[in-house]
């Protein structure tokens, strides 16, 4: 199987190249076609994300699918070729087992890279471009994909600020649900913070904010409720996490007026996240029982830390793709040697054949015990020629350390029995 990959992603080209090459999913159907027609081309897939564009291929020249992937996209080849990388043999089926992981995509670990992999997987199966060792290949990169996942803490540890938010509050409540979240001011990250909350449980969602319609822009995307600015404060003893993220040059929420609300809340516990610069909450709120408040320096300690640990849980998972890549190669090549060595064994049988036929007239009349016993005489020649290279091609097709094809090829030159390389490396 000669395997190739060709792609750009966010560490090769900015976002206005990626745009370009892009793959609307209506799209798709075509794209496959018409590269599964070009010449030379055996099996194709395409993944098209925000962060990435990859064809995946075989049999065909790498030259001849950048080409098409210029032309399809309407792109000059020779200016898009600075930003393409392209990988060969056992480095493209490495390639597909780590973005398969999560451990070549922006964020090590995120889980929508495996979701965007099987939907291209089912639509190019649907499509009939995959029929054969890439689809094999593939299907394997989603088992060392859960490997990964079962086998490593790689995707647990939160690394944006929204979801550090989510973890802590976890951390607190034990559970979001049913809890009522207040959002002081509407700024991008408390709206993102907001929407991770109300996916973990969360449920009501209010929205203040010194610009009204501005508070109903927001309400309007998570179906919440407005409050009016100069009345928020009576809302407060009822909310489980508030969200701060307003423009005030002056402290919103004091030691005092917390204490206030705690005292009405019974002490039971409050989640506050102050991700305003200039900050909304006096620090000395923290120092109140059953008053947790983070910053934005607060968040983001959290998420180096993640960041860290998910690096750590990486190496791991690199070692887990290494074994399964190795796996899938060994067999992929015991499904080549196959034929190979059945097209051994009848080459060898009908050279027994013709022989015993081109002698038949020098032996002449032979009884059936003489039958037997030439048929046991020649057979068992050939099976001792044929021996010594099966052996060796089911050895080498084992062994992590196969020569990758070229015995395959020497058996099938030196016997003339046809057929096409194996996977490269």
């Amino acid at each position: 199987m000669n395997l190739s990959i060709i792609g750009v992603n966010h560490r090769t080209a900015p976002v206005e190249v990626r745009e370009k090459l892009a793959f609307a999913e209506h799209d798709l159907p075509k794209a496959l076609r018409d590269l599964c027609d070009h010449p030379g081309v055996g099996e194709a897939f395409i993944l098209s994300t925000c962060n990435r564009v990859e064809v995946a291929f075989t049999g065909a020249d790498d030259a001849a699918v950048s080409r098409f992937l210029a032309g399809d996209r309407g792109i000059d080849g020779k200016w898009l070729e600075q930003y393409l990388y392209r990988h060969n043999g056992v480095e493209a089926m490495r390639h597909i087992f780590r973005v398969a992981a999560s451990l070549d995509s922006m964020v090590v670990g995120e889980p929508q890279i495996l979701g965007q992999l099987k939907a291209a997987y089912q639509l190019a199966k649907d499509n009939g471009s995959l029929n054969g060792p890439l689809e094999t290949v593939l299907s394997r990169a989603f088992g060392a994909a859960k490997r990964v996942r079962s086998e490593t803490e790689i995707g647990q540890a939160a690394v944006s600020v929204s979801y550090a938010a989510v973890e802590l509050a976890r951390e607190i409540f034990g559970t979001l649900k049913g809890r009522r979240i207040l959002l002081i001011g509407a700024g991008k990250m408390s709206e993102l913070a907001a929407r991770h909350l109300r996916r973990s449980g969360a449920s009501d969602i209010l929205v203040t904010n010194r610009t009204r319609s501005r508070a109903e822009e927001m309400a309007a995307v998570f179906d919440g409720t407005v409050i009016d600015y100069e009345s928020f404060h009576r809302v407060l003893p009822d909310v489980d996490i508030i969200i701060t993220s307003s423009g005030a040059p002056d402290y919103i929420l004091t030691p005092t007026a917390m204490k206030r609300v705690i005292d009405a809340r019974r002490n039971r516990p409050m989640f506050l996240i102050d991700i305003a610069v200039p900050r909304n909450i006096d620090p000395e709120v923290n120092k109140l029982d059953n008053v947790f408040l983070y910053d934005i320096d607060d968040l983001q300690r959290v998420v180096e830390g993640n960041v860290s640990i998910r690096r750590k849980e990486a190496e791991q998972a690199e070692e887990i793709i290494a074994e399964e890549v190795q796996r899938t190669i060994q067999s992929l090549r015991l499904r080549e040697v196959g034929p190979v060595i059945a097209g051994l064994q009848d080459h060898l049988e009908q050279l027994r054949q013709q022989e015993i036929e081109r002698m038949r007239g020098r032996l002449g009349s032979l009884t059936p015990l003489q039958e037997e016993a030439l048929e046991a005489l020649t057979k068992g020649m050939m099976n001792k020629v044929a021996h010594a290279h099966i052996a060796e091609l089911r050895k080498d097709a084992t062994h992590p350390g196969g020569s990758s094809g070229h015995i395959l090829t020497a058996i099938r030159r030196i016997f003339r029995l046809g057929g096409a390389d194996g996977l490269e490396s």
